[in-house]
C-alpha cells in the first residue's frame, strides 16, 4: 500500500478517469487506495453538502480488492469509483427513490444500467441524493433532506440528479450516473459546474420499464469533463433487443472525440427559444458564451426552431408517465407523497385518450419543424437554466423577473422543450455570474450524439471552466 501525502491525494482527486486508469495499470495506485481516497473526501465534505444519501464503502472496497488481487484493470472503468442515483435499483444497497414509501428498501437485483456499469469495472461507492421520485429540479426529500450547492451552501444544487452533480464538483467521485426527463441531468450539471448529457432516446437501454417505447426519460452520464463523460457513456450505451427503440450501433463510437473544424459549422443560438422568461443574469452569462463560440470560428446566427405547443406536449406526457408510475402509490401512500408530485400524478390520471392523441399530433409537428430547422443549422445553443441557483429553502421558482409561472416545472422550459424534440443535448460549464456557475446546452440533430460531444469538447478546451472548484474544498484543505 502506498502512503500518499495529503497533497498527492488532492492531485489524484482532480485527475481525469484516463489518468486514474493509467495509474492503476502502471501500479502507481491500487483500486482500494483510489476508493479510500474518494471515501475520505466524502467523509470530509458530505456533512456540508449532503450529496451522498447511502454510503456503501464496504461494498466498494470488497470489489476493489478483487480487482487488485486479479490485476484486472483492463475493463474501461476498472477500479474507478462511481455513484448511482437513488432512483435506480442497486442489489444489496438501499434504494429509496427519495421517498418515505421506500426508505428501507434494499433491492435484490440491479437495474440494467447498473449492471452495465458494474460490467465496466466501476466501483459503486454509494447512492446520490435525489428529490422524491425524481420530481422537480431541486434536490430535497423527507428521507435525506436537502442537498446544498457547493459554490454557495445557501443555494439549491438543482435536480433531480443534484447529489450526483455536487459529488462531482466536490471531487467525491470522478463520474456519476444520473437520469433526465425535463432537465435532471442538465440542470444540476449547470449549477455544479460539471457536465451532464441527455442522450437520444434508445442510446442507453432502460430496464425494468413499464413503457419500453418511452420517449421522455433517459439514464445518462455525468462527469467533470467531456472525455470522462464519453468513457462512462460508452459503458452505459448499447443495443438491447428487448427495447423497441434501442439504437443498434457500437457504444465505442463515443470514445472518438476527433474535433471538427469550427469554420465549417453553423450554430443557431437563442437565450429563450422565443418562448420562456430568462433572468438578466443568465442572459449575461449566455452572451459571454456566444462570444466564445464566435471567437472559436463557428458561424453563429440568432435563431430558434418553431416549438409551438411544446409545453402541452411535455406536460401531457410527463403527467401520463407519472400516473403510470405512481397510480398505486397515490392510492396506498398518498400521505407520504409531496404535494407537487400528487398534483402531477392526478393530472395524469385525469387525462383522456383525446388529450394524448392531441399531444402526439402536436409532437409530430414539432418533429417536422426541428428536422427543417436542422437542415439550415448544425447545432442549437441555449442556456441550461432560466435562472441562477435559488434559495435552498424555496421548493421551486414561481417568478422570473416579474413573470409569474403556473406550475412547479415551468421554470425548466429551456430543458424540457428540448426533451420534447427528442434531440440529444449536453450541458457544459458556461462560466460564473455572481460567484455561481451557469451552463449552456448544445443540442444536436436526432441521433447525432457523438458530434454533440465533439462540439462540447471544443468549447470546454477553450474555456476550462470545469477546472474551477468550489471554495469550500480549498477551505477544507
Amino acid at each position: 500500500m502506498t502512503n500518499f501525502s495529503n497533497s498527492e491525494k488532492k492531485i489524484i482527486l482532480n485527475h481525469s478517469v484516463k489518468k486514474m486508469k493509467n495509474m492503476l495499470l502502471s501500479g502507481d495506485i491500487t483500486s482500494e487506495e483510489l476508493v479510500n481516497i474518494h471515501a475520505d473526501q466524502i467523509d470530509k465534505f458530505d456533512s456540508k453538502t449532503n450529496a451522498v444519501c447511502t454510503f456503501s464503502l464496504d461494498f466498494a472496497l470488497d470489489n476493489a480488492r478483487k480487482i487488485d488481487k486479479t490485476k484486472d484493470y483492463n475493463k474501461p472503468l476498472s477500479g474507478i469509483p462511481i455513484l448511482i442515483k437513488d432512483l435506480n435499483k442497486t442489489a444489496g444497497i438501499r434504494t429509496t427513490m427519495g421517498s418515505r414509501i421506500y426508505k428501507d428498501f434494499i433491492p435484490d437485483e440491479d437495474d440494467l444500467v447498473v449492471k452495465k456499469i458494474k460490467k465496466s469495472g466501476a466501483l459503486i461507492l454509494g447512492k446520490s441524493n435525489t428529490p422524491e421520485f425524481g420530481a422537480g429540479s431541486h434536490t430535497f426529500n423527507d428521507v435525506f433532506k436537502t442537498t446544498y450547492n457547493p459554490f454557495d451552501l445557501s443555494k439549491t444544487a438543482g435536480g433531480s440528479s443534484g447529489g450526483a452533480g455536487v459529488a462531482l464538483a466536490m471531487r467525491m467521485v470522478p463520474i456519476a450516473q444520473g437520469s433526465d426527463m425535463g432537465g435532471s441531468l442538465r440542470n444540476p450539471a449547470a449549477w455544479n459546474n460539471v457536465v451532464g448529457f441527455r442522450t437520444s432516446i434508445g442510446t442507453i437501454p432502460q430496464l425494468p420499464a413499464d413503457i419500453t417505447y418511452n420517449m421522455m426519460s433517459v439514464n445518462g452520464p455525468m462527469a467533470r469533463n467531456v472525455e470522462d463523460l464519453s468513457i462512462l457513456l460508452s459503458c452505459m450505451a448499447g443495443y438491447d433487443n428487448r427495447i423497441g427503440n434501442s439504437i443498434n450501433e457500437s457504444s465505442e463510437r463515443f470514445l472518438d472525440l476527433k474535433l471538427p473544424d469550427p469554420k465549417n459549422i453553423k450554430i443557431a443560438f437563442s437565450h429563450n427559444l422565443g418562448i420562456y422568461p430568462v433572468s438578466k443574469d443568465i442572459k449575461e452569462a449566455f452572451g459571454n458564451s456566444i462570444e466564445i463560440f464566435s471567437k472559436l470560428g463557428f458561424e453563429m446566427e440568432e435563431s430558434f426552431p418553431n416549438l409551438e405547443n411544446v409545453d402541452n406536449i411535455f406536460q401531457t406526457y410527463r403527467a401520463y408517465t407519472f400516473a403510470n408510475a405512481h397510480k398505486e402509490h397515490i392510492v396506498k401512500n398518498r400521505d407520504l407523497m409531496k404535494e407537487t408530485l400528487i398534483w402531477n400524478v392526478e393530472k395524469g390520471l385525469e387525462l383522456k385518450a383525446t388529450d394524448l392523441s392531441l399531444a402526439e399530433s402536436q409532437r409530430s409537428i414539432v418533429d417536422q419543424n426541428i428536422a427543417e430547422f436542422f437542415e439550415k443549422y448544425d447545432y442549437l445553443v441555449l442556456p441550461s437554466t432560466s435562472v441562477l441557483p435559488f434559495d435552498k429553502n424555496i421548493e421551486y421558482v414561481e417568478e422570473i423577473d416579474g413573470v409569474k409561472l403556473e406550475t412547479y416545472i415551468d421554470w425548466m422550459g429551456l430543458c424540457y422543450a428540448i426533451t420534447a424534440t427528442g434531440c440529444p443535448s449536453i450541458s457544459i460549464p458556461g462560466g460564473f455570474i455572481k460567484g455561481l456557475p451557469t451552463g449552456i446546452q448544445i443540442v444536436g440533430k436526432k441521433l447525432d450524439d457523438l458530434n454533440v460531444l465533439r462540439i462540447a469538447k471544443i468549447f470546454e478546451q477553450e474555456t476550462n471552466f470545469y477546472k474551477i472548484k468550489p471554495k469550500i474544498i480549498n477551505e477544507g484543505e
